[in-house]
């Protein structure tokens, strides 16, 4: 077996840790919630959450197909440049999730491919797919590229899920005025479970994508570029010579997926479910219900959204509804200038790799 195989399976395995690290990073996103209403104990709302997310994650490729086609020109993409892309979200994954901030992996694994596929094409910012847009009679979200796909996606849900949960809560306040605390408490506390079941479906679907995009990609440029010219029978299922997902690929990122969210997130569980906002069960389950239909319209449509940021708008959605202040915005405004950062720095991170590498030959 060539180098260069051997090469194509370190990319993967890089691609596998990073969905792996996705799932126990974004474990918060699905069960903070349910957690920190006491619904749930920390390793019940995982189990489920690992559960959901398997099932979620073999639901569809549209996600997949934005992330390893419709941002960079795959004509500049080489095992290198994955390899570096990856890296780049790695290490800022690594870096909010050991200071227990609820970052976005989609954003830094987004930030990390544009910002190797620059340095590859020396600083030709071309090489990014900005926008394609819609056809005539077709809505916007059927356009392509970043500003379609990534950017407009990235604003849009955390505004949605703040003001339809925000809508929602209220709704649920008005209408259940007259019900006593406790049976509120009870009836919601057992509604929460199935809604974090389905945040952490939705979540699968998603996120879990993302990767499955990275590995058809690897897999496509090593074929177009002959590396798998004389694999043995055995192995001649890597070969891809059009970009598509095939099933190992989903099976293989889902069981990675579920088992990272088994790992857990307790140092983000503790900063969704409880420092920004004190809930109740009837709060988690507005919050939960709202980053779910959200996150999953978005799937269905193939925008590679923020899990993330649409679960921690949501929160602060409900939380507001008892009054602004209610949100503690000092920790928000820290959740949001990592936010801010994730895109450039995870970008900026796999583009100097890169660059360096090349300084020494190695591209």
């Amino acid at each position: 077996m060539t180098t260069a195989v051997l090469f194509v399976f370190l990319v993967i395995l890089v691609a596998l840790i990073f969905e792996l690290i996705n799932g126990f990073h974004d474990a918060a996103n699905s069960i903070a919630t349910v957690v920190a209403t006491k619904v749930l104990t920390a390793n019940q709302g995982i189990a489920i959450a690992a559960v959901c997310e398997l099932l979620g994650a073999m639901v569809g490729t549209a996600v997949a197909a934005t992330i390893g086609k419709g941002l960079v020109d795959t004509g500049y993409i080489t095992m290198t440049t994955i390899m570096c892309a990856l890296i780049g979200g790695i290490v800022w994954n690594l870096i909010t999730w050991w200071l227990g901030l609820p970052s976005s992996s989609s954003h830094a694994l987004m930030g990390g491919l544009c910002g190797a596929a620059l340095a590859a094409a020396n600083s030709d910012w071309s090489v990014i797919i900005w926008s394609k847009a819609p056809g005539i009679g077709q809505h916007w979200w059927q356009g392509a590229g970043l500003v379609y796909k990534v950017i407009i996606p990235m604003i849009l849900s955390p505004i949605v899920g703040f003001w339809l949960a925000f809508l929602s809560m209220g709704f649920f306040l008005r209408i259940l005025r007259s019900w006593r605390p406790r049976t509120v408490n009870v009836t919601f506390g057992k509604a929460q479970i199935a809604a974090a079941a389905g945040m952490g479906f939705s979540h699968g679907m998603n996120d879990a994508q993302k990767t499955m995009g990275i590995i058809a990609l690897t897999l496509f440029t090593a074929t177009t570029a002959g590396t798998f010219a004389s694999l043995p029978d055995g192995l001649r299922f890597l070969q891809t010579p059009k970009f598509e997902v095939a099933t190992w690929i989903k099976v293989t990122c889902a069981l990675t997926m579920a088992c990272g969210t088994a790992l857990g997130g307790r140092r983000i569980i503790k900063t969704l479910g409880g420092k920004m906002v004190k809930m109740q069960p009837i709060h988690g389950f507005a919050a939960q219900s709202t980053a779910a239909a959200v996150i999953s319209t978005a799937s269905i449509f193939g925008m590679p959204i923020s899990t993330t940021h649409t679960i921690t708008t949501s929160i602060m959605g409900v939380g507001s509804t008892k009054r602004f202040s209610a949100v503690k915005w000092n920790v928000v405004a820290k959740i949001v200038m990592a936010w801010i950062l994730t895109l450039p720095i995870s970008g900026g991170i796999s583009y100097f790799l890169l660059r360096a590498l090349k300084s020494f030959g190695m591209h």
